[in-house]
């Protein structure tokens, strides 16, 4: 059975990316990359079974990640590894997370490898929100992040593809949640981990760390929460969790932060914008 990888790109380091399309071209038979950067990504690409696109207006995460599965579907294969640029993936991962979904081969439709945090050297476990069952080094779980997920393309008419309008934060959980909505379900798999950069650095507030990224960010987490909070098959305890520490993510950003301004910006039109329920790439407003 054919295995394919997508790989987005946005305004990589050149040395990181190349690294990752070289380890990953050789662990799989297609490979489809996503350039989401204003300006192509001088990259070097494999010579073979390599699909190349460059969108310099940038489509955001999901939209990359519905073109790559395109092509990798009109190649026919069975399982499609979905990488961001900031992974470093194991040679044994793809194999490993193959052999998990055969094992499960009519309820599984991804797994992923346990996260290890590039600042901390951490895995990621969750602190409240547990596994819902563990077996044969599986953590069966609601949601995983979309570096690193593997899925079985055969169920993926039956879920659908990856929801544009979100743009790119809770992309992934979403698809998770609506593939749980279709009885199927979405595993860790503990004995398979995979190094992975998750915002742009650490910052402490009152003893309690936590990360930051991008300002541009805060405008598509505080929306899309708002957007998901409606919806009935997104998680109590995910809609409770992110809409009871908004306020607290407010203030943190507010006194922590640089570029406050910016930051209050974004917040604001996020929360906005995710009440008024417009979704898709981020609009100045006028």
């Amino acid at each position: 059975m054919r295995v394919g990888a997508v790989i987005v790109l946005y305004n990589p380091s050149l040395k990181e990316a190349n690294e990752l399309i070289n380890t990953v071209s050789k662990m799989v038979d297609t490979l489809s990359i996503v350039d989401n950067s204003l300006v192509a990504s001088k990259v070097t690409l494999p010579p073979e079974n390599t699909h190349y696109h460059h969108f310099k207006s940038n489509k955001g995460v999901a939209a990359a990640q519905n073109v790559g599965l395109s092509d990798l579907l009109a190649d026919e294969c069975a399982y499609a590894l979905l990488l961001d640029q900031d992974s470093e993936v194991p040679s044994s991962m793809v194999p490993q997370l193959v052999n998990k979904l055969r094992a499960y081969p009519d309820s599984l439709v991804a797994v992923g490898p346990r996260i290890v945090c590039s600042f901390t050297n951490d895995e990621q476990h969750p602190k409240v929100q547990k596994a819902l069952l563990t077996e044969n080094e599986l953590s069966f779980v609601p949601q995983i992040i979309s570096s690193g997920m593997m899925i079985s393309l055969a169920k993926l008419s039956a879920v659908g593809l990856k929801e544009e309008s979100l743009f790119i934060d809770g992309v992934d959980h979403e698809w998770c949640w609506r593939a749980r909505l279709n009885s199927y379900q979405i595993a860790i798999a503990n004995d398979v981990k995979m190094r992975h950069t998750m915002g742009e650095h650490r910052s402490n507030f009152l003893g309690v760390t936590y990360k930051v990224g991008k300002p541009i960010r805060l405008y598509y987490q505080f929306r899309n929460i708002f957007i998901l909070s409606r919806r009935e098959y997104v998680p109590r305890y995910w809609k409770l969790r992110n809409l009871g520490i908004l306020p607290l993510r407010v203030l943190v950003n507010l006194l922590n932060e640089k570029d406050k301004i910016l930051r209050a910006k974004y917040m604001w039109q996020g929360i906005c914008d995710g009440i008024m329920k417009r979704a898709g790439a981020y609009k100045v407003w006028h």
